[in-house]
């Protein structure tokens, strides 16, 4: 189908922080080159984005830092809305969640849906805070991990075992808002019925949109051969878009109903009186760019949801890229693990382009990929720096030198020329593919291709040798030079805008549209060029080696912050001190050395040691359930202390007499008491 318009939207960063370059990699550098491409195509495009700010998360920064969730928000939105404005990222309007307008949207949209009777209501036994009065969201309940003995596990997860973990599952659960022991209360939500919608899914995604990308398409046919479940629309919680039905005090529009909204409302903020064509015209395609951790969201729920209220288009396209590492390790914005676009640019003023390249470059389109700063460097020295900047800077300057800076005739072409610009043609060809296609990447292959092309020409014509001897035909190769000049100018705008820009006033072409990359006459004869300048520098090794660094510190403070909390951990786990012994109860123990004969594990038991030792009386047989800490072979002929006046007793058919003495750990590990120096078995401790 041939669309009249095309509505681009980016996923809505949360705003509980700053954006890195993941995110940048992820989805917004990819549709900001598609929104780029289609607007010098002359299409009719708009790019919609803003700020997710409802949820949990944010109310607990809030609390964490003792302001409101609003102050959270209009902190972070301010940074954000800075970094992609910095970083060219060209939306037709960047809003939030927080504003009127979309409070406005959001509830009316879910009370069509209610009026309607699409949604199911449930009700179920939630934690309740009686102290806080208040219901309580997974990470507002802290517990001990039952798989790890972590005390302060999530509700949802132990961030010190990577658990996925319900509050039912905690140990001891307490609320993080007063301290106190939550208790169950009945609490009712409305859930969309996502499991009625299945079979219009199936149908929808699997037979009509096969040409989705191979992880899209993938994750959601997992998803739906898994069977859908309705899904809880509202939640009990006062930071969000209030619930707009009777009896729904103290409830909000579950985050992942209300942001995708979020899209709708700010379209109409920015086009009040004409939004709906945007919207609900069939005529306009609608493509979401995302990272794949929303996939779910925008293929399958929030299509739902569209199909639900009716009247609204659904997503032609949904490219999404798989996650950026950085470094060989994931990113993590706790742990600091990341490149910031604030401090990028306090680094490197000037140079978003820079990273631009380098992220679509090596942009995770199929699989995840790697983020180095070396090859940061390799990529702006070697490419940008050496064959695209180089080439344009000898065609400009040498232009200047020997034609006062204005383009020349062509006075003695040669076949070399034609054959040169005849390759232009196919590579704009190849960069439209890939890029109708979203194989950003491969475009931008293309793009560079060209300045290949050019750098070669230059380089094998050798201008400012032919200058001695034939000024005319040196007329002719920087005609053609500056012809490819004109031709990166259009191909690399979508990629590297700041730096286009610098080409096109060095050009003086302005007015540049998709239609003229491929042509051979973009300059005429006498039109007067502007100053030359570089368009890139090159990137030292100290450079690179303080980005290193920085990480290496922000990976030191990490593990340095997890051995004190490990410490700590471990000392809240000591064991607390037994009541008082008189000076007789202790004098009775018989507290002396032995030395091990022989050991072996007892049959049908995981932690059971048979023990032979010489106490320097007689030899006499221990079991101890130490096995989980160490094996027969290691316990041969160590030197241990033991209680050997204990009553005997027989633990599996064997008569154990005395004990092991063994020192527990915090984090529930066991260990042997034993003397530092050699001593002679029976040497009594006391």
């Amino acid at each position: 189908m041939k669309f009249k318009r095309t509505l681009v939207t980016s996923a809505l960063p949360y705003a509980n922080g700053p954006v890195h370059i993941g995110h940048l990699a992820g989805v917004y550098i990819p549709s900001d080159i598609y929104t780029r491409y289609l607007r010098l195509k002359g299409e009719e495009v708009l790019h919609i984005c803003g700020s997710d700010e409802h949820g949990v998360p944010i109310t607990i920064k809030a609390r964490k830092k003792g302001i409101t969730p609003q102050q959270v928000v209009d902190e972070y939105h301010s940074i954000i809305k800075k970094s992609f404005a910095e970083f060219g990222i060209s939306f037709d309007i960047y809003s939030r969640t927080s504003s009127a307008i979309h409070s406005e949207v959001a509830s009316e949209f879910f009370r069509k849906l209610y009026d309607e009777g699409k949604f199911v209501t449930q009700e179920s036994e939630q934690y309740y805070d009686p102290e806080a009065k208040s219901f309580l969201a997974d990470r507002y309940i802290k517990g001990t991990c039952p798989k790890c003995g972590n005390p302060d596990a999530y509700g949802d997860q132990c961030e010190k075992c990577g658990s996925t973990l319900s509050p039912d599952e905690l140990i001891d659960p307490k609320s993080t808002l007063s301290g106190s022991a939550p208790v169950k209360r009945k609490t009712k939500h409305w859930y969309l019925p996502l499991n009625e919608y299945e079979p219009w899914l199936r149908e929808w995604i699997l037979e009509q949109h096969k040409e989705w990308k191979t992880n899209v398409y993938g994750q959601c046919k997992s998803w739906l051969d898994g069977g859908l479940q309705p899904r809880a629309v509202t939640r009990d919680l006062d930071w969000g878009v209030p619930v707009p039905v009777e009896g729904a005090e103290g409830k909000v529009l579950y985050v992942w109903f209300d942001a995708p909204i979020g899209y709708i409302s700010n379209t109409k903020e920015l086009l009040p009186d004409s939004w709906e064509k945007w919207w609900k015209d069939p005529e306009t395609r609608l493509v979401h760019f995302i990272g794949k951790d929303n996939i779910v969201f925008h293929c399958i729920v929030f299509p739902s949801m569209l199909k639900a209220h009716g009247g609204y288009i659904l997503p032609d396209n949904v490219p999404s890229n798989e996650f950026l590492n950085l470094e060989g390790d994931k990113i993590s914005t706790s742990r600091n693990w990341a490149v910031w676009l604030n401090e990028y640019l306090e680094d490197f003023p000037g140079e978003q382009d820079v990273l631009r390249y380098v992220l679509c470059a090596n942009a995770p389109e199929t699989k995840d990929n790697d983020f180095t700063w070396k090859d940061f460097q390799q990529r702006n020295n070697s490419e940008l720096v050496a064959i695209f900047g180089n080439f344009v800077n000898r065609a400009v300057v040498l232009t200047g030198k020997y034609f006062d800076g204005k383009v020349p005739a062509d006075l003695k072409p040669e076949a070399i020329d034609k054959e040169t610009l005849s390759e232009l043609q196919p590579l704009r060809e190849s960069i439209e593919k890939n890029l109708d296609n979203f194989h950003f990447r491969e475009a931008l292959k293309d793009a560079m291709n060209i300045a290949r092309l050019g750098n070669k020409y230059i380089s094998d014509s050798e201008p400012w040798k032919v200058a001695k001897t034939d000024l005319d035909r040196t007329a002719s190769i920087l005609r053609t030079c500056l012809e490819i000049c004109a031709n990166l100018a259009v191909a690399f705008e979508p990629f590297t805008p700041f730096s286009t820009e610098k080409l096109r006033r060095m050009l003086r072409l302005e007015n540049l549209k998709w239609d003229d990359l491929g042509k051979t006459d973009l300059l005429e004869e006498g039109h007067s060029l502007g100053e030359a300048v570089l368009l890139f520098r090159k990137i030292e090794d100290a450079e690179v080696e303080a980005q290193v660094s920085k990480l290496k510190a922000a990976k030191a403070a990490n593990e340095a912050a997890a051995k004190e909390a490990a410490a700590k951990d471990a000392a809240a786990r000591v064991e607390p001190q037994k009541d008082e012994i008189s000076f007789d109860d202790f004098s009775r123990m018989d507290i002396r050395l032995a030395r091990v004969l022989a050991a072996e594990r007892v049959p049908k038991t995981d932690k059971l040691l048979k023990l032979t030792i010489d106490t320097g009386i007689d030899q006499r047989t221990i079991v101890s359930g130490i096995a989980e800490f160490y094996s027969p072979e290691e316990m041969v002929g160590r030197e241990i202390c033991i209680l050997a006046n204990l009553a005997p007793r027989v633990i599996r058919g064997i008569e154990s007499r005395g004990m092991i003495l063994m020192a527990k750990q915090g984090d529930g590990t066991m260990r042997l008491v034993a003397p530092t120096g050699e001593l002679t078995p029976g040497s009594v401790i006391g």
